[in-house]
């Protein structure tokens, strides 16, 4: 069986980008500088690393990493919503898309086996 890996909004993973950068909330910042650092955070932690720092913050000082995490949300949703694409004009914009899962070993045509 395989493990459950929960879907992540762009908006969280950018929120524990900026909880786990060198950010703090007495900054005066740009929006560059905060897509910046969430860059950065995410070079440097990947996108589980920025979460396994906000869940070992919350263990070890609750109290302070719910302030920092209302903080990074904050300045997430401020900073980089003018950079989430636009979404296009859809015929069918109720449907939910179907996604198909693949196995490992599946061939599809994109893959480099099916192309050799």
């Amino acid at each position: 069986m395989w493990p459950v890996m929960p879907r992540l909004s762009v908006g969280t993973v950018q929120a524990d980008a900026i909880f786990a950068s060198e950010l703090q909330r007495g900054d005066e910042l740009s929006a560059d500088q905060v897509r910046q650092a969430v860059a950065e955070a995410i070079h440097a932690f990947g996108c589980s690393g920025c979460a396994g720092r906000v869940a070992q913050e919350f263990g070890d000082h609750p109290e302070t990493a719910v302030i920092r995490m209302r903080w990074a949300r904050a300045v997430a949703r401020e900073a980089c919503a003018d950079s989430a694409p636009e979404p296009g004009p859809r015929g069918d914009a109720g449907a939910l898309p179907i996604v198909r899962l693949r196995l490992p070993g599946e061939r599809t045509s994109g893959s480099r086996e099916a192309m050799a």
